[in-house]
């Protein structure tokens, strides 16, 4: 390829400009690189060549700068106009986690003695056992850090080489190289009721026995993608925690995974010991989708739920991993076993929680995708774009929601979503005023009204520039008002006047 002798005159800005857009949008030289190399193979450049055009050295042929044009969907103009891009863009401040901060004063109120003394009487009155006070804790140190724990990434690239997949074999083979035994176990599922009066059937899939004996349910040899989940997590327990496992015990159902440890009240180690689970199922996820490659995968296959199959894992693993290894740090995942339980939560972007793990809410909004998937009667998956008002501003989110069936039998609703607010302020798009003219639409339409043309063109220019296919696809059907609570329904008239609406 020849370059072009123009391009040559108003190069001088080129690679600052490409520069400033692959930081703008959080892609690494990596990510760039895999993402050209998508659009067109042939004129896109490698990684090497790509640090020389942003460092000034190198100069691209007129097909290349035209591919990574279409990456940052720019025209071809916007790079060679010879000037200086624009001063970078002040992003606003986005909420991390899921919990909005606020000064607490007095602050001696909120000092360590007082929180020990008023904590395990908080849980007592409100019913709330140790462990789930501990699992809180964690989730919100987890969004805080936007699901980025690089030691454990490490730790798990160690052991397991960076290899996707991997197959039961070599997670078998891991195993035997730290020494534990394996012994299979025959036991019924059990039916419980859980703290929200929801009946579901449970199983104990392992648990660990020091110093070596590690116990698995015979049922997840029907099971490879759970079985290499547990694998994977019991090798976490034996790496990260030098085989202290006393606690590591898993079950799957639509009850809390320590159901079987009976807990109620706070004990000094349950904090310690969930803190345990948790690096040790955020290492499991490493281990069977490693970062760069699962990466690169996803980014090749437009980060489609589907692509759990080409990782040889379960959906749920795959799609925690995107809200770890996506350059787009503002996602969530909803696990649901019913509308009104959700088991596992992430939110990086601070969406604000329909229910909680711990309690029904009596007016619960019916039109979250994640629970709008349980009517459902097919398998498969569904995108929705929906409004939400956040501190009372909309914001536009967009999710891909699966139903899947557990070893035990249980329905549940995986959901994986993004927050589509900073993505186009990032663009130096107004998201706000987008997100307003959104919102009034849907409520002229009644709470739902399909997406104009004009703001279609512009979400879709932003999901090619996520690479994130099924953004596009939630424009096919209405954008959905959604609420918090139905106490705060947008809707006129709201969901709880309405006759025959669920509650």
């Amino acid at each position: 390829m020849k370059v072009n002798k123009s391009l040559l005159r108003k190069s001088h800005f080129l690679g600052t400009k490409i520069r400033n857009l692959r930081k703008r949008n959080n892609l690494t030289i990596e990510d760039l690189s895999t993402r050209c190399v998508r659009l067109n193979p042939e004129a896109a450049p490698s990684v090497s060549y790509l640090s020389m055009i942003e460092r000034g050295k190198r100069v691209p042929a007129v097909e290349m700068l035209a591919v990574i044009a279409q990456v940052f969907q720019k025209e071809l103009d916007w790079f060679l106009d010879g000037e200086a891009e624009e001063q970078d863009l002040v992003l606003p401040k986005q909420t991390k986690g899921g919990l909005n901060g606020m000064p607490l004063e007095p602050g001696f109120l909120f000092s360590g003695d007082i929180l020990q003394i008023a904590i395990p009487e908080l849980l007592s009155q409100t019913g709330t056992s140790g462990r789930q006070f501990a699992q809180l804790l964690i989730r919100a140190h987890q969004e805080h850090h936007q699901n980025h724990f690089p030691e454990l990434e490490r730790a798990a690239e160690e052991v397991g080489l960076k290899r996707l997949p991997l197959s039961v074999e070599e997670l078998l083979a891991i195993v035997q190289q730290l020494g534990l035994s394996i012994h299979w176990f025959d036991e019924a599922p059990r039916e419980l009721i859980d703290e929200l009066g929801v009946r579901s059937n449970n199983i104990q899939t392992s648990f660990f026995v020091p110093p070596q004996s590690l116990h698995l349910h015979r049922i997840l040899q029907q099971w490879p993608t759970r079985l290499k989940y547990e694998l994977a997590v019991h090798i976490g327990h034996a790496v990260l925690h030098n085989k202290d496992g006393v606690k590591s015990s898993m079950a799957v159902g639509g009850a809390h995974d320590d159901v079987f440890a009976d807990s109620s009240s706070m004990a000094p180690q349950d904090i310690l010991h969930a803190w345990r689970d948790f690096e040790s199922s955020f290492f499991a996820g490493a281990l069977l989708c490693p970062k760069q490659p699962f990466r690169q995968l996803l980014e090749r296959r437009g980060y489609e739920i589907a692509s759990h199959l080409q990782a040889e894992v379960s959906a749920s693993v795959a799609m925690r991993r995107m809200t770890a290894v996506s350059p787009y740090p503002h996602w969530h995942y909803f696990d649901a076993y019913s509308p009104g339980k959700l088991k596992a939560v992430y939110r990086g972007n601070g969406i604000p929680l329909p229910w909680g793990n711990m309690r029904q809410v009596q007016d619960p909004c019916q039109h979250w995708a994640v629970f709008r998937m349980f009517e459902v009667k097919e398998s498969g998956s569904a995108a929705q774009l929906s409004l939400l008002d956040v501190q009372g501003q909309p914001r536009i989110y967009c999710c891909e929601s699966t139903k899947v069936k557990d070893l035990a039998g249980n329905d549940h609703v995986l959901c994986a979503g993004i927050d589509l607010n900073p993505a186009l302020a990032a663009q130096g798009l107004d998201a706000d005023a987008l997100a307003q003219e959104m919102k009034a639409r849907c409520i002229s339409y009644g709470g739902a009204a399909t997406v104009p043309q004009s703001i279609q063109t512009t979400l879709k220019r932003v999901a090619n520039i996520l690479n994130i296919n099924w953004v596009s696809r939630s424009m096919n059907k209405p954008a959905q008002l959604i609420c918090a609570r139905g106490g705060s329904c947008p809707r006129s008239p709201s969901c709880y006047q309405c006759p025959g609406s669920s509650s």
